[in-house]
């Protein structure tokens, strides 16, 4: 499989498209305006308490408070072990873990979304390449999604061998970070303490086949950047920023580059060299796949890139057999619905239904990615009869979720013929980045009719009439229903005319929608 990175930076805002196969899958956009502050650690004020939720709110210095619940505080007041800690069956009263006006040290796990803020933690996890540090852990996990044995124990044997030594010279007093790709063993968030002072580690995807000389550097860096971070601690005031993750050009290095990565394309010099001193520093065998972009043809037209991210916008996924899927993302949950839609086989029903699911569950994987949708997602696959179809189209669905980044979780086929999933959602999905509500139909995706508000319009003459004792009306309404009360509902306006024993005139108003319009008397 063959991989490129493109990046377009702009002064207002940096794009990175991640390409598989010529095929655009995901599409990450950080605005100067607007930056994510997932990963950012923060000198906190706690401002209110909720028992009744057991969480509490947390001034940041953030338009809206924070949220953090009493499951991520009491993660990191735990006693520390070699082994994973498991969250508490209880979770003890909020008002024992936290006050009012008390400071916290916290850490950003997803964004501001919609009306809610930011997610909190007090575990906190600082980022580099190949590991993750988390101050207070002192169980070392692995990635998941580094299978082979041999390797595993060799990673841990360098990371173990290396956290000794470390807190033997005092020299690792932090260390590992990054964000962590995929599920990670024993590494639950916010689930162990902060009273080890060596720290534990999490060893990432990337640092598979890494060399020791590598991981140890990543150890020492780590180890300064948490000491800064202390530092900074002690001396700044609440509400404070104490630490900012690295900007999008750079993290996209860090977390997306990978052995089977052909290129990386920047179209900014600026952000290019600073691409370079970064690689230079930290991943040196990647050095001589990174380029610079400097072609009159914008860079994301190279795959028509800016066309598929419009596609996303829409609610309908076309499928090349001439099926379909449509996708509504609402506050609760994301629904996805297939449809055979043109695609009549060549066989026989079951196995028309069969091959338009197959094809159904590729393209979902790819749109949960490019359209970064989270939360719960339910499937609504056609009804498929034999077991052995929908096991495979089950199988097809995780196979191509393997390579997405962020943690994912399916159920079976339920009794309904429904497949519900999850997806870990951290930051806002492509369509809140880029678009608003439609201030018309105020986000419900549909318009009353004009037949519906010349029927309005009449309820609203016959209340006024009861109420007052205008002389005549003046309705004033958009084009389609002054067109469709002067020609279609002419009958009923002098039906209604003669009923009132008044005059009613109609007046276009160009600027008004569909379902705008004001009854004046005269």
């Amino acid at each position: 499989m063959s991989e490129e990175i493109l990046i377009n930076v702009t002064p207002v805002e940096t794009r990175v498209a991640l390409v598989e196969n010529g095929m655009l899958q995901e599409v990450y956009i950080e605005r100067t305006s607007r930056k994510g502050i997932v990963g950012n650690i923060y000198k906190g004020k706690v401002v209110r308490v909720l028992p009744g939720m057991e969480a509490a709110f947390v001034d940041i210095g953030l338009e809206r408070a924070a949220f953090i619940h009493a499951s991520d505080v009491v993660a990191s007041q735990q006693n520390g072990s070699d082994e994973p800690v498991e969250a508490p069956r209880t979770v003890p009263d909020i008002r024992t873990l936290l006050r009012e006006g008390q400071s916290l040290v916290v850490q950003v796990t997803k964004d501001p979304i919609g009306t809610k803020g930011a997610r909190l933690t007090t575990q906190l996890s600082i980022p580099s390449r190949y590991l993750v540090y988390m101050p207070g852990v002192s169980h070392i996990g692995i990635s998941q999604r580094i299978e082979d044995e041999t390797e595993r124990a060799r990673l841990r044997e360098i990371v173990e061998r290396g956290a000794v030594e470390g807190a033997i010279n005092g020299a690792v007093e932090g260390a590992i970070g990054g964000a962590v790709e995929g599920a990670t063993e024993g590494s639950p968030e916010g689930t162990t303490e902060q009273k080890v002072s060596s720290g534990g580690y999490i060893i990432r995807t990337a640092a598979e086949s890494a060399a020791e000389q590598d991981l140890i550097a990543d150890m020492n860096f780590l180890n300064r950047l948490n000491q800064s971070v202390n530092e900074r601690i002690s001396r700044v005031k609440a509400p404070a920023v104490v630490y900012q993750d690295l900007p999008l050009f750079i993290r996209t290095i860090r977390d997306l580059i990978r052995p089977q990565t052909e290129k990386v394309r920047i179209d900014s010099r600026e952000s290019y060299q600073r691409v370079i001193e970064f690689v230079a520093e930290f991943v040196t065998e990647f050095q001589d796949k990174v380029e610079y972009y400097p072609g009159e043809r914008p860079i994301f037209d190279l795959y028509s890139v800016e066309d598929e991210i419009q596609k996303a916008l829409s609610r309908k996924v076309q499928l090349k057999s001439g099926g379909y899927v449509i996708i509504d993302q609402t506050e609760a949950m994301t629904t996805i619905d297939v449809n055979t839609g043109g695609f009549v086989g060549h066989r026989n029903l079951e196995e028309t239904i069969f091959k338009t699911n197959l094809e159904a569950a590729r393209a979902i994987s790819r749109q949960l990615r490019l359209r970064n949708l989270g939360g719960i997602i339910i499937i609504d696959f056609i009804d498929m009869d034999d077991p052995e179809h929908q096991r495979q189209v089950h199988r097809m669905l995780e196979k191509m979720l393997e390579r997405d980044h962020a943690k994912t979780k399916i159920t079976g086929v339920s009794e309904l013929g429904l497949v519900e999933m999850t997806r870990k959602r951290t930051t806002e999905s492509l369509g809140q980045v880029l678009c608003e509500s439609c201030p018309v139909c105020d986000g419900r995706g549909f318009l009353k009719t004009s037949e519906t508000v010349c029927y309005e319009i009449f309820r609203e003459i016959l209340r006024i009439n009861r109420a007052y004792e205008p002389e005549n009306y003046l309705v004033m309404a958009s084009q389609s229903v002054v067109d469709r009360l002067l020609d279609e509902e002419s009958d009923n306006v002098a039906d209604l005319e003669t009923f009132i024993g008044k005059s009613i005139r109609f007046q276009v108003e160009p600027f008004y929608s569909q379902e705008q319009y004001d009854v004046v008397l005269l």
